[in-house]
């Protein structure tokens, strides 16, 4: 339940559907598993997984959602050696090489033979839905994987207006001036990790770690104009993570004083405590997210659209 990637974006219009109409959109899209001959599928599946029965859960007006992603394995090497296979087959019998045409055939006929036997690689993407802080918070390692969400959520719902937030400045050049002017705002402390870049696509690239970053040495990388494009960072003693020059956010650790708020409820209510979990998880991100934001010039609100 504990979101521990993220990437965030902004609606343009204000989210204006009820939970209960979040519901039956999603309902009409569920993920059903691959047949024997289909590459993938990818659809909506109960919010809180084996422990609930409904695609959306809302919690303190955030919306939780998930989206299933069933991917068929097909090895490329596999693939390669049997169409290269069958072009030594017909050099052989015909005395020719192999078309383009004929390759393309040999390589479709090749999948739809070994998709019957393939693995299945199964993933969930979680994300919940902030209608008064007008974002969505998407839990994934990678960007492609959080806009495969938002497809298929414009899919449903037939529109899903929302953007990234860009700040005015580049998000690096604020980054390095935290540690060139010292302007981190007092909710957040440097950590002891960081990623610098030269100028220029052939630029060194400087990664370092457990180290303290206010140090002689990572001035020297500062002064040799390199600047900063990932930074270890906690926030208002509740979290630690890694944020990235397109404010994405990596591995999110919550403090242990967080995430112990809700051990008094009952280890036996699975339900009341995924319930709990979420609850609290969304409401600390919520906060964390407008005081991230902040430090860039920016709201949530800021890409809402004047009728």
């Amino acid at each position: 339940m504990w979101f521990k990637n993220l990437y965030f974006f902004a609606f343009t219009r204000p989210f204006e559907h009820s939970e209960e109409d979040l519901e039956k959109h999603l309902s009409e899209h569920l993920f059903t598993p691959c047949g024997s001959t289909e590459v993938s599928h990818f659809g909506w599946v109960n919010a809180l997984g084996k422990h609930g029965d409904t695609s959306v859960h809302s919690a303190n007006g955030n919306f939780l959602i998930c989206a299933r992603k069933e991917e068929k394995i097909l090895p490329a090497p596999v693939i390669k050696d049997m169409i290269e296979e069958k072009i030594a087959l017909l050099e052989q019998e015909q005395g020719r090489g192999a078309t383009k045409k004929e390759k393309e055939q040999f390589k479709e006929d090749i999948v739809f033979e070994l998709l019957p036997r393939a693995f299945s690689r199964i993933s969930d993407t979680h994300a919940y839905i902030s209608p008064k802080d007008n974002i969505i918070v998407i839990n994934a390692s990678a960007r492609g994987k959080a806009e495969d969400l938002l497809a298929l959520l414009r899919k449903v719902l037939g529109t899903l207006p929302v953007t990234t937030l860009e700040p005015d400045v580049q998000a690096d050049e604020t980054m390095t001036d935290w540690l060139v002017k010292k302007d981190l705002g007092p909710k957040f402390q440097l950590g002891m990790e960081a990623e610098f870049n030269a100028l220029g696509d052939d630029g060194a690239v400087i990664r370092v770690k457990n180290q303290d970053l206010d140090s002689d040495e990572i001035k020297s990388h500062l002064d040799a104009d390199k600047y900063m494009v990932k930074v270890a960072l906690e926030w208002d003693e509740s979290l630690s993570f890694i944020l990235c020059d397109d404010l994405s956010i990596k591995r999110i650790k919550f403090f242990d004083v967080i995430q112990e708020q809700n051990d008094d409820i009952d280890g036996d209510d699975i339900v009341a405590k995924l319930d709990a979990d979420f609850s609290l998880m969304a409401g600390e991100l919520n906060r964390f997210i407008h005081d991230l934001l902040a430090e860039f010039s920016l709201k949530t609100t800021d890409l809402l659209e004047n009728d």
